[in-house]
């Protein structure tokens, strides 16, 4: 099998690291391993299947002749300096930023819903945010089956989302909050008690309120009209996958105190008539599904069991109270595996499927 240059960039990342775990277990042909990072983290070491490889620093190449895939996970604007030196001299960057995601001559991939724009990529394909790509892996079935007008989702999104120093806040938050019921009769606490070790719980690096027992319904900046960035992604991102302007899309989306996976409360607005039944065949025999239907037993996707899987997890299909027609269900994926590493691996194979490298 032909092997191929791979450049990682952000390789120390959460995600960075994750793509060396999903391209070791997919066994990504890789003839040579490029780590890359910020000049910060030059010098420190990475394994890849058994061996250890030096991370280099971004800013010191000025040649990038010979690399045949890059992934970008090292945020928008390093994506948008560095991604097109790496295209220009052959490589084909998939980029995790949302730095050209809604670039008209970039295309927006998820493989099971629009593999075939990969290939009138200009050297540069984005990879969708975490958020989004679940969500239409999960209504692209649907959508194929009966069409769909309206989708009302709320997000539950785990910390990983923002990065390590998210990690770190809800880290540090529970296990002090821990440390204050230390020699406490915990089944006698009292209201009073738990609200005074809330307010000595350390301050967040990366959110505006404490995020350990809490809920954020903030995600990203606000716009005048109330909504998010983060929301407005879900949207335009949706649309521009599934090729549909007319599919509308209203999110609200939260940080949950989860480490890992992200879940998603869809009620969808479908064009013709699709019982709860048929969802569950069409999702069964989806690529990338997997349907946990069954809430009399308890059965139901949690983030706590789909971390580290690739699969999008679909459950508690029902027919919808308010969208006639419609269907109500939740959506579970892991979002640095499935949201981010592994998508961005199944583009570059994609690729490699469609000889475009």
């Amino acid at each position: 099998m032909q092997g191929y240059r791979v450049a990682i960039v952000g390789v120390t990342g959460e995600v960075g690291k994750t793509f060396l775990k999903v391209l070791e277990e997919r066994n990504f042909p890789v003839k040579e391993l490029i780590p890359i990072a910020s000049s910060k983290s030059r010098g420190k070491k990475v394994i890849f299947r058994g061996e250890e490889y030096t991370v280099r620093a971004l800013e010191d190449f000025d040649n990038f002749k010979g690399i045949d895939i890059a992934l970008f996970s090292a945020g928008g604007s390093t994506s948008k300096e560095w991604a097109p030196k790496f295209a220009q001299d052959g490589a084909v960057v998939v980029d995790n930023s949302s730095a050209w995601r809604m670039e008209r001559e970039v295309p927006l991939v998820v493989p099971e819903v629009n593999p075939e724009d990969v290939k009138w990529h200009n050297g540069i394909i984005a990879n969708p945010n975490c958020s989004t790509i679940q969500m239409v892996v999960a209504l692209k079935p649907i959508y194929d089956k009966a069409g769909i007008k309206n989708v009302v989702v709320s997000t539950y999104q785990a910390v990983s989302g923002a990065g390590a120093k998210a990690i770190t806040d809800l880290l540090r938050q529970t296990l002090e909050f821990a440390k204050q019921l230390e020699g406490k009769d915990i089944e006698n606490i009292s209201p009073s008690l738990l609200e005074g070790i809330y307010k000595i719980l350390p301050s967040a690096q990366k959110f505006p309120h404490p995020i350990a027992f809490n809920v954020l319904p903030h995600i990203d900046r606000f716009f005048e009209d109330g909504y998010t960035r983060e929301e407005n992604k879900m949207l335009y991102e949706t649309r521009k996958i599934m090729h549909d302007d007319s599919i509308n899309v209203s999110a609200t989306c939260v940080r949950v105190p989860v480490f890992y996976g992200h879940s998603e409360s869809l009620s969808v607005q479908t064009e013709k008539e699709i019982t709860p039944e048929e969802a569950r065949e069409v999702l069964r025999k989806a690529k990338g599904v997997v349907v946990i239907d069954n809430p009399t037993d308890n059965g139901y996707p949690l983030p706590l069991y789909v971390a580290g899987k690739d699969e999008v997890f679909v459950g508690r299909i029902r027919e919808d109270r308010v969208f006639k027609p419609g269907l109500n269900m939740w959506v579970v994926a892991d979002n640095i595996r499935k949201g981010a590493a592994t998508n961005a691996v199944q583009i570059a194979e994609l690729l490699i499927e469609n000889k475009l490298i």
